[in-house]
């Protein structure tokens, strides 16, 4: 019983551990989706439509130093692992006052220590960023990179938190990054 009551409470500082984030825990796939409006799939509502869906897989951080480390910095990351990370705009959109079209995209980024690039690229269906084609990006926008105030983040996750605004949260080992999106 005791054993059972100590495994129980590990798993509830852990779980609000990434819940301190304003992240979720993770599900057992490393494949993941992620939705504006946020949890499209999960609590869809009849007639209501989705913005915006990101399809990524999540490295885990496992007691490695990820940025400027295993993720140096100022070199283009697939934003994830295994194939590059896609985004699907349902309708037009807007970013930093740059207009994007409906449709999808691969989002690439180059992270650096206090800002992080955010690369939209046209090339679609490919293994990591091994051939990234700068010459096929359609929008490129810088946005600030913060440290995380709490404990690090283990998987690297892309969330749209819940209310009105569209904003694309990233967040892995002690780096957070968003990206606000209008329609």
């Amino acid at each position: 019983m005791k054993k059972t009551s100590l495994i129980y409470c590990l798993l509830s500082l852990l779980a609000l551990g990434a819940y301190a984030q304003g992240f979720r825990a993770v599900d057992k796939s490393a494949l993941d989706y992620a939705y504006f409006p946020d949890h499209f799939a999960h609590d869809r509502k009849d007639g209501e439509k989705a913005l915006v869906r990101v399809t990524y897989s999540r490295p885990a951080k496992n007691g490695r130093e990820v940025f400027g480390k295993l993720i140096p910095y100022g070199k283009v990351w697939r934003t994830g692992a295994n194939e590059n990370t896609e985004i699907k705009f349902y309708q037009d959109a807007t970013i930093q006052g740059k207009k994007v079209k409906a449709g999808t995209y691969s989002l690439f980024t180059i992270p650096g220590e206090n800002e992080w690039t955010i690369i939209l690229n046209s090339d679609l269906d490919y293994w990591g960023a091994f051939k990234y084609k700068e010459a096929n990006d359609v929008a490129r926008f810088t946005v600030p990179a913060k440290k995380s105030t709490e404990a690090p983040i283990e998987h690297f996750s892309i969330q749209f938190p819940k209310g009105t605004d569209a904003i694309m949260r990233m967040g892995w080992d002690n780096t957070i990054v968003e990206v606000p999106i209008t329609f």
